[in-house]
């Protein structure tokens, strides 16, 4: 009976967790063999009937086989081998003749791969790179047999360490291979022309001219010799060329091309670069405190993740409007937007399993999954308009979908204030004493102003005058002439009754020397006694400290102390150029005696 009822309660609890749910679970297969990230994911209507599809560039287990899937529901469609890992995949119309179908771009190495109704339709290749000068020189060498491939191999490597032109991808293979596969690889490639080429790192798409969901869009690419390229829809040819500072890795674009744009791209660096139309540069910089993991644009704000946990929201001309704190690092992210709402918001999947939805810096709905997710897509699926795609690390898929009754409300569903503003605080009553101290303060204000402003002035009078006392006397540890600039900072070591006393001094000017100073030590005869009072100091250079070392012995066995002075003087002068106070200890060595 016991374990039925147990049986019945967690039967009900899951039931109440369904249905205060905001979403219905439409299908999960952890053995799903789904390996990629948000940027490769796409949801399109293809074939143009209605029925959206799942894109994913798939890079295949352990970075190994990577293929272009396209799924139905949670059956793969189609899947088609790639030359290379993907990069990114985006959805685009080419042109306005009908019928309307979007056609596929994958990003994978050097190239974007066009699909037309799941077809290859064109091959956009990177335009090749300048070689090394050095490295061109070193292989037309080996072509006419003049040098050896181990002193080739040791010249690229020289070169590889401080030319700043990259070698080309076939120097680096053959500095990866052993001297016996060396001459066998040289003979084979030094008849080739050295080709160096670049990689795409991001791709997103651009409207052209008209803002319309159904408009034509541009190909916005990133690649990694810190470039962005745009490419025309029809034609592919490269529109405009932007430089970055460093190689971008997230972009987010707005606006139409033809009209007005804006740009931002998250690079390696750790920084984020906004660019407008007509600029080769970028115009704002927004300088983050650790390297970014994701970028989404919500409206107007550009919603960041890092690696230092976190979620920070800033404008287009890069002021900070937000942070929030995550519980654990951030692994992907993308846009939930909901049209039927109106409503845009940020997912961000977590390494512990958590999917949180975000507006600003409100939370609105933590998802929790069986494993960490690592790609996260929001859309139209099939025919349903607002389907969640999730994709984890282990390979699995998990699809949900909305609720047409959800209502995501921030705060986790709190409105209004937070309860401790209805909390009264225990005010303590008022004493006799406080009233009539109030109506002290309210009758002699005027004067009680004054007399705190006149004690006020005869503090800053004094401390002046002990100021410009200091100053004139060299009572103090820091020289204040230009011709002197010295700095004195002194170390007593030792129980007693003999101390160990180290003087630091230090000639704090850029490159003037200083020689002909002496150093001089006051204190009481009665209680100590030193070896060496009065001593020269050697030249001084400039920026170092050198130690003064000395022997202090306490006479007294009465255990009492007191101070010594020591002044830094110039040879000629009665003034002291600084001096300095030491307070000794008592000697515990006479006093335990």
């Amino acid at each position: 009976m016991a374990a039925a009822s147990s049986s019945d309660s967690d039967s009900g609890r899951a039931e109440s967790n369904e249905a205060s749910s905001k979403w219905l679970d439409a299908h999960y297969d952890p053995m799903a063999n789904i390996h990629t990230f948000s940027a490769c994911l796409a949801l399109a209507d293809l074939h143009g009937d209605g029925e959206y599809k799942l894109v994913v560039g798939d890079l295949g287990p352990g970075g190994q086989h990577p293929c272009l899937k396209v799924l139905k529901g949670p059956t793969v469609l189609t899947e088609s081998p790639l030359p290379a890992l993907p990069a990114a995949a985006a959805t685009f119309l080419m042109e306005q003749h009908e019928p309307r179908t979007p056609a596929l771009g994958l990003a994978s190495g050097p190239c974007v791969y066009v699909y037309k109704n799941l077809r290859p339709y064109f091959k956009f290749s990177l335009p090749p790179l300048p070689p090394n000068p050095l490295e061109q020189d070193l292989w037309n060498q080996a072509k006419e047999d003049r040098i050896d491939p181990l002193t080739l191999k040791e010249m690229l490597e020289g070169i590889r360490e401080k030319a700043e032109v990259p070698l080309s991808v076939q120097s680096l293979r053959f500095l990866q291979l052993e001297l016996s596969e060396m001459e066998a690889f040289v003979s084979q490639h030094k008849s080739k022309s050295i080709k160096r080429q670049t990689v795409i790192t991001t791709m997103t798409t651009l409207k052209k001219n008209l803002a319309d969901e159904d408009a034509v869009s541009c190909l916005v690419l990133g690649t990694e010799n810190k470039e962005l390229l745009v490419l025309d829809p029809e034609a592919f040819t490269i529109l405009t060329k932007m430089s970055l500072p460093s190689v971008p890795v997230f972009l987010e674009v707005s606006g139409q091309f033809d009209v007005e744009f804006r740009l931002a791209a998250a690079c390696r660096n750790g920084n984020i670069y906004i660019l407008r139309r007509d600029s080769t540069r970028p115009k704002y910089c927004i300088e983050l405190s650790a390297r970014p993991v994701g970028l989404v644009r919500v409206h107007k704000v550009l919603v960041v993740g890092s690696t230092q946990e976190s979620l920070h929201g800033f404008t287009h001309k890069g002021k900070k409007l937000w942070t929030v704190q995550m519980p654990a690092a951030i692994l992907t992210m993308n846009l939930l937007e909901q049209r039927s709402r109106g409503l845009q918001a940020v997912m961000a999947g977590l390494a512990n399993g958590e999917v949180r939805i975000y507006h600003d810096k409100a939370l609105l709905n933590i998802i929790r999954t069986p494993d960490a997710v690592t790609s996260l897509c929001f859309g139209r699926y099939g025919r349903e308009d607002n389907t969640l795609i999730m994709t984890t690390r282990g390979g699995g898929l998990i699809i949900k979908i909305l609720k047409r009754t959800a209502v995501f409300v921030e705060a986790g569903g709190e409105v209004g204030p937070p309860p401790a503003q209805a909390m009264k605080l225990s005010v303590p009553r008022k004493t006799r004493l406080y009233v009539d101290q109030t109506l002290r303060e309210r009758e002699a204000g005027t004067a009680m102003h004054r007399a705190f402003q006149t004690d006020l002035y005869l503090l800053r009078l004094r401390a002046a005058r002990a100021y410009v006392q200091a100053l004139e006397s060299s009572l103090n540890p820091v020289s204040v002439t230009a011709r002197e600039p010295l700095k004195l900072h002194a170390v007593v070591q030792g129980l007693g009754p003999t101390f160990k006393l180290t003087l630091h001094l230090q000639n704090t000017s850029a490159a003037r020397p200083i020689l002909g100073l002496l150093v001089c030590f006051l204190y009481n005869e009665v209680l100590y006694a030193l070896p060496r009072a009065f001593f020269k100091v050697p030249l001084l250079v400039p920026g170092l400290s050198y130690p003064l070392e000395t022997f202090v012995e306490s006479l007294s066995d009465k255990g009492i102390s007191d101070i010594i002075k020591v002044l830094v003087l110039r040879e000629g002068q009665s003034a002291p150029l600084l001096s300095a106070h030491i307070n000794m200890p008592v000697s515990e060595g006479l006093a335990a005696a």
